[in-house]
């Protein structure tokens, strides 16, 4: 089926930013809210999405006005009848969620695909609240999406493959590269990303690297930002409730640092509250405050934390081992999983990916590693067991000239 039209719920940031993408693709969206005040909010957003290439360049007045014909308001989900393809981007609440996708299957025709722009909760679960569970999947979209490439596409239990390809061909024309992963929690990227980004809190919180040391590293290896200042960006609230949904599905490997919650709970929740990892003013990075190392020594004092143990393998092996167990468990292929945090994340290009990264330290190498890391720091770091049978078996990466990938 072609995507002629498409309705995205939800006008905040990711809504409006969905809807910028499907309407410069040439392809009409209806942007639909609670409320005439909240749709008008989303579309103006939309507008200066637009209003920013002009200013940059990169189109025209002319062009502007004719693709913001191509948006239209919805006060409610009415608006959304004669769609081919919804987008429910509403924040992170698995019972509204549930609901919306309880109303479109009321509303929406019979042979409209319904998709959910979540980055973690259940995509079947979502699909067992309507009548049509073949026609819903994830369509992920990485922040901000006007300017990231990729898209999960995540099917369901029920999804049906019409729908996937139906989907995967829509993202396609509208400029995106689309992943197909399999259902987990957190998808790929989320899932592999909060391993990195939850160690590195583990490691300011333990006393191992200050908060500068940290990202300093990261950035020297490659990263477009480090990961603190990440969890700024993204929020840490936000990120502490998905750390929470990655441990009740991954259990202790995934347990959200102790340090993650005493900030959500001090107020300090990044660049929107003004204070996070870092303070800011007018939006630029200040150094630690007294505030933050007076939150480290009470979290290090009641959890009874501290190490000296600091390196950058600490995050990339544990980044790389989650990559692993996500290629064990057949979430995607070797490819597809460095590709899509090459796309997601902004993983050094010329590093290739986690997976290509562990190819060339050697996977005897990334073994003996984790290890050690096991040994010194917790089971959270206990190899994936393909890295194991891969390393008896020859598979040592780019040295031996198989690997993850072959050389």
């Amino acid at each position: 089926m072609y995507i002629y039209k498409v309705g995205v719920v939800g006008a905040g940031t990711m809504g409006a930013q969905i809807a910028e993408v499907v309407s410069y693709a040439g392809v009409p969206v209806v942007l639909a809210d609670v409320n005439e005040v909240s749709a008008q909010r989303g579309i103006d957003a939309v507008r200066a999405i637009y209003q920013a290439r002009v200013a940059k360049g990169k189109m025209n007045p002319e062009q502007l006005a004719e693709k913001m014909l191509l948006v239209s308001p919805s006060s409610g989900l009415d608006g959304l009848k004669d769609v081919d393809l919804v987008i429910e981007a509403v924040s992170e609440d698995a019972k509204l969620k549930t609901q919306i996708f309880h109303e479109l299957d009321q509303i929406c025709r019979r042979d409209t695909i319904l998709a959910s722009n979540t980055s973690a909760l259940s995509i079947s679960a979502l699909g067992a609240a309507t009548t049509r569970p073949d026609k819903v999947l994830g369509l992920h979209f990485f922040n901000p999406a006007y300017a990231m490439r990729l898209v999960e596409v995540v099917p369901g239990l029920a999804t049906a493959p019409q729908t996937l390809d139906d989907t995967v061909s829509f993202a396609e024309s509208a400029g995106k590269l689309p992943i197909v992963v399999k259902e987990c929690a957190g998808f790929l990227v989320n899932r592999v990303l909060m391993a990195y980004v939850n160690e590195a809190v583990r490691a300011l919180a333990e006393g191992a690297a200050t908060l500068q040391e940290i990202d300093h590293e990261m950035v020297a290896f490659g990263m477009p930002i480090g990961p603190l200042a990440l969890l700024d960006a993204v929020g840490l609230d936000i990120s502490f409730e998905v750390a929470r949904i990655l441990y009740r599905s991954y259990g202790p490997r995934m347990t959200p640092s102790p340090l993650l919650e005493t900030m959500v709970k001090a107020g300090r929740l990044g660049i929107k509250s003004g204070h996070g990892f870092y303070d800011y003013v007018s939006g630029e990075e200040r150094s630690q405050g007294q505030r933050l190392e007076r939150l480290l020594q009470d979290v290090r004092t009641k959890t009874g934390l501290g190490t000296n143990l600091w390196s950058q393998s600490r995050l990339l092996l544990a980044m790389t081992n989650e990559a692993v167990i996500s290629l064990q468990e057949g979430v995607a292929s070797a490819g597809d999983i460095d590709l899509a945090m090459v796309a997601g994340i902004g993983y050094p290009n010329d590093k290739g990916g986690p997976l290509h990264f562990a190819d060339r330290l050697g996977i005897d190498q990334v073994l003996h590693e984790l290890e050690d890391f096991a040994l010194t720091l917790g089971p959270r770091f206990w190899p994936a067991p393909m890295l194991r049978r891969m390393a008896d078996a020859g598979f040592t990466g780019q040295g031996a000239g198989r690997g993850f990938f072959t050389y």
